[in-house]
């Protein structure tokens, strides 16, 4: 029988002309932006079809690895319990099931469970599913939860009764799934977001017995690029509000007894200035960029003067340690500090006297502090990883300095041993001087002659920090002969807050040179080679995937993008895109000349172009909110035009998701295991 030729697909080309300073672009496939129209779902099931066929040779082994990965978990586990308003919280799975049990026992580990939520329950019939913001009344009788079940972020607030068991009908729509109680126990404040734009700008207010149309308006956030959410303090005494932007924020408060009263602004926004706040005692204290304090530093005010001029530092601003952080507690503040790309924990008396850091001896580690809802304990709860050490969670003394490992994460199957592998930090030299670290982990046996698989991953954008966190799941990679490595490129917050800016608005192709330094850099260091080097990003870090394919695509064998940001400019120039206006500051407004003409310089949809691409696995959800599926699918059917080779190129589009990909816990294991086959079938690895 002769095989089946397999149908490359061709989306339609109907040419629309976009104009904006004076220029004109030719989109081909802006069509695809129209999410009901019949042709477009089937262009992408035409794409999902020809990602099945072509892949068949991989499908037993995707299913085999998806075997190897969810045996390493154990399936029946649970959270280490915290400890809160005279409950203990503890959240577990139980074996064969996707979703998480919520549940308490009241003053003691021994008492009987009071199961909150059973996620696999209300999951039932349901392609996704997602429970978020767990909010329990002060007098622990009334819980607010937020339902999402279209992988769309658009939550449904309702309340359960925890004493009767039942679910309130009323139901708060079109919310970001955050809530929080007012100490009289009925009133509860939520967020609420544009029904086209999914910017949460709202702030509504609930009383427990009336109808949904009637809650209480609170506060609208008008100008389009802040967000709004609401929160209560440590303390318990405040409400607050938070309006935030990129580069500036806004805090208001209320008294948490009187929640009718008006909020008042605790210092207006400024420009520039982006400060948060926690209240202890009769002060409360600011974590800011105050007086140019690039790396921030701490200062306090007190209760009744919380204008910027009453602010006092306590600790100053430092040129080499960025504070990103604190946790107070009646005896200490700790603060959590980064120095040289690595966390630091400062533990800092009030009494003044004995400050110290915990000792952390790794340099591809994270550590963290985690749930600390008590005022009055010595006990901080903080987690610790590296890129071969899993996560940890540890109850720490701070004034005996006694350390207890609660929980380590298992990985099972008996084959799992950390001294099996090398963990390695080096620095690779940009091309204007600068020093970017790449973290990396591969077994010790590995020989750098050149000829290893090596995994190069990084996103870079929003100052959000890569740290060095464990998987079991890559653990298929390792374990195969991959090297795995992280390149803290600029953009980030790795090495402080001029990183991140030295990667933002007209910087940001310092993101994508410097994950391109890094690859040549392992590559002239031995690591790996061209043939045998893989690159991989989601989001914004797909962004920089299309950037590096565009202007060093002989570089790589392989690419991963998930949910890739591609088609900057366009997107940029729509404000009626979920999160499009509230993003100026990271990308800049295309509106504005100088913006537009540099977006356009490196936008990967605009910059495709006639020449070979190396082999590409793309994924996206359609129901995505927060990078549109039409993105991908677009940048897939211009390059299925323009490149020149025939190196492999998948879109992978997950009908039933979002940004996050799918909901249960094992689907998205299934999610890895496709990237995974991806990329072992280029390196001939067949099982």
């Amino acid at each position: 029988m002769p095989e089946k030729i397999i149908q490359i697909p061709k989306a339609k080309i109907i040419p629309h002309t976009l104009e904006k300073h004076g220029q004109v672009r030719t989109d081909n496939y802006y069509w695809l932006n129209q999410r009901e129209n019949p042709e477009v779902i089937e262009y992408l099931n035409q794409e999902n079809d020809y990602y099945q066929q072509s892949t068949a040779h991989t499908s037993a082994f995707q299913k085999s690895l998806f075997e190897e990965m969810k045996a390493r978990i154990k399936e029946d586990d649970e959270s280490v319990p915290y400890f809160y308003n005279g409950y203990y919280y503890i959240t577990r799975f139980e074996k064969g099931k996707d979703y998480p049990i919520h549940s308490r026992k009241k003053g003691s580990l021994e008492a009987k469970e009071e199961i909150l939520f059973d996620c696999n329950e209300m999951a039932k019939g349901l392609t996704y599913f997602n429970l978020a913001g767990l909010s329990i009344s002060e007098d622990n009788t009334m819980c607010a939860f937020g339902v999402d079940s279209v992988s769309r972020r658009q939550y449904t607030i309702q309340i359960k009764n925890l004493v009767s068991g039942e679910i309130l009908p009323v139901k708060l729509e079109n919310t970001t799934g955050g809530s929080t109680w007012a100490s009289d126990n009925k009133t509860l404040f939520y967020s609420r977001k544009d029904e086209i734009t999914l910017r949460a700008d709202k702030i509504y207010k609930h009383k427990i017995g009336t109808a949904a149309d009637k809650d209480s308006f609170v506060y609208f956030e008008k100008d389009e690029t802040f967000d709004v959410s609401v929160y209560k303090s440590k303390s318990k005494k405040y409400v607050i509000i938070n309006s935030s932007s990129t580069m500036t924020t806004e805090y208001q408060t209320v008294l948490s007894s009187t929640p009718d009263a008006k909020f008042k602004v605790f210092q207006k926004r400024t420009r520039g200035l982006e400060y948060s706040m926690s209240h202890f005692g009769d002060h409360f204290y600011i974590v800011t960029n105050k007086d140019r304090s690039t790396n921030f530093k701490l200062m306090k005010t007190p209760e009744e003067a919380t204008s910027k001029e009453n602010w006092v530092d306590v600790i100053a601003h430092r040129d080499d340690v960025l504070l990103e952080d604190i946790d107070i507690f009646k005896d200490y503040l700790v603060v959590s500090e980064r120095f040289n790309g690595l966390n630091h924990i400062r533990i800092m008396p009030w009494s003044g006297n004995g400050e110290y850091y915990l000792p952390f001896d790794s340099e591809t580690y994270m550590a963290y502090t985690t749930t600390n809802l008590d005022f009055d304990t010595e006990m901080l709860r903080y987690g610790y990883q590296s890129l071969a050490t899993p996560a940890s969670v540890i109850d720490f003394n701070m004034k005996t300095k006694e350390k207890n490992v609660l929980k380590e994460h298992e990985v099972l199957g008996g084959k799992f041993d950390k001294n099996n592998y090398t963990e390695e930090r080096i620095w690779a030299t940009a091309k204007d001087g600068t020093k970017v670290p790449i973290s990396m982990v591969y077994r010790k046996e590995i020989l750098k002659n050149g000829k290893n698989p090596l995994l190069l991953y990084a996103y870079g954008s929003y100052g959000v920090t890569m740290d060095c966190h464990f998987s079991s799941v890559r653990l298929s990679l390792l374990d195969r002969g991959f090297i795995f490595a992280i390149a803290h490129v600029r953009g980030g917050e790795d090495l402080g807050r001029k990183w991140y800016e030295d990667g933002k608005l007209l910087k940001k192709k310092n993101t994508f040179t410097d994950f391109i330094d890094c690859s040549q850099f392992v590559i002239d260091e031995k690591y790996t080679s061209s043939q045998h080097l893989y690159a991989e990003g989601g989001s914004a870090g797909g962004l920089l995937m299309g950037a590096i394919v565009n202007m060093e695509p002989k570089l790589y064998n392989g690419v991963v993008a998930q949910v890739p940001f591609v088609d900057v400019v366009t997107t940029m120039l729509d404000d009626t895109i979920p999160l499009t206006t509230g993003e100026y500051d990271e990308w800049g407004n295309p509106n504005v000349k100088k913006y537009f003409d540099y977006m356009l310089s490196y936008s990967p949809y605009d910059n495709v172009i006639a020449q070979d691409y190396p082999n590409l696995y793309i994924s996206t959800g359609l129901h995505d909110s927060q990078v549109q599926y039409w993105e991908p699918a677009k940048w897939v059917a211009k390059l299925r035009v323009l490149k020149t080779n025939n190196n492999q190129l998948y879109l992978d589009t997950n009908m039933d998701a979002g940004h996050g990909g799918a909901s249960g816990r094992f689907e998205a294991i299934k999610e890895i295991a496709k990237e995974y086959s991806f990329l072992l079938d280029l390196e001939g690895i067949k099982k």
